[in-house]
């Protein structure tokens, strides 16, 4: 049931709708135990046979493999000590998550796992409420983006939205949409005369950024002012600074 899973977690960038065949990986002891105190049904562990200590009691299948035998079988590059398989639960309703939110973070064509994860941890840290995810962005369940979370997309509120400025318009969000444009007011102005107003901050991919549509539909444009040469953050990066701003600018 390990096989080929770089490939599976692909497919999981934006998942069908969990039935019995959907999985996630939560890798490292630390995550595979909050994984399973989450409530979460593993289903298989993998151990590293370097790893000297007694892996956790899972109550499922455990295999002992070598590095070189887990490099093979899942076309991972490395796996540090031990790998869990978790049944996947369906993923949440933007209307179970968005109603109680005051803060949302919204990534659009940010597919990159790590920053996912990145993002979502400093979401959960920094108090905005709820993270939804756009149109080709990553999976907050796929292995990097989960171990780059440290799990905090275990319980930090998410879910997946086909068409988030919609969503958010529905349930009465203010909505900004942060670019590198000269133009732009500075988020930190923006967020100064919204108290009590509900907020969702759309982030883009480096590079292409937000789309036109988003751009053009969105409230507001804003910014992340940059000094010198610089002309724009890492989206973790910027993601980081803006979740300060937001949970900063509550009433």
């Amino acid at each position: 049931m390990f096989r080929d899973l770089r490939g599976h977690e692909s497919r999981l960038r934006r998942p069908p709708p969990a039935g019995d065949g959907a999985v996630f990986l939560a890798e490292g002891v630390r995550l595979v135990e909050r994984t399973q105190a989450a409530g979460h049904v593993p289903k298989a562990l993998m151990v590293n046979t370097e790893y000297t200590q007694a892996p956790p009691d899972l109550g499922c299948p455990v295999v002992h493999l070598t590095p070189h035998e887990i490099q093979s079988l899942t076309g991972f590059g490395a796996v540090r000590d031990l790998l869990a398989m978790f049944h996947r639960p369906p993923d949440p309703d933007p209307a179970t998550v968005i109603p109680a939110a005051q803060r949302v973070l919204v990534l659009e064509g940010v597919a990159n796992p790590s920053n996912v994860g990145t993002i979502i941890r400093s979401a959960a840290a920094l108090g905005v409420d709820a993270t939804l995810i756009g149109p080709g962005s990553g999976d907050p369940l796929g292995r990097r983006a989960l171990r780059t979370s440290m799990g905090a997309a275990l319980d930090h509120p998410w879910a997946i939205s086909d068409d988030p400025l919609a969503t958010c318009r529905e349930h009465g969000f203010a909505t900004l949409a942060l670019t590198p444009a000269p133009d732009a007011l500075p988020l930190a102005h923006a967020l100064a005369g919204m108290n009590g107003t509900r907020v969702a901050l759309f982030l883009g991919a480096e590079g292409p950024g937000l789309d036109d549509a988003t751009l053009r539909g969105a409230d507001i444009r804003v910014t992340i002012p940059m000094a010198g040469s610089v002309d724009s953050l890492n989206v973790a990066a910027a993601a980081a600074i803006a979740c300060h701003l937001l949970a900063s600018g509550r009433e």
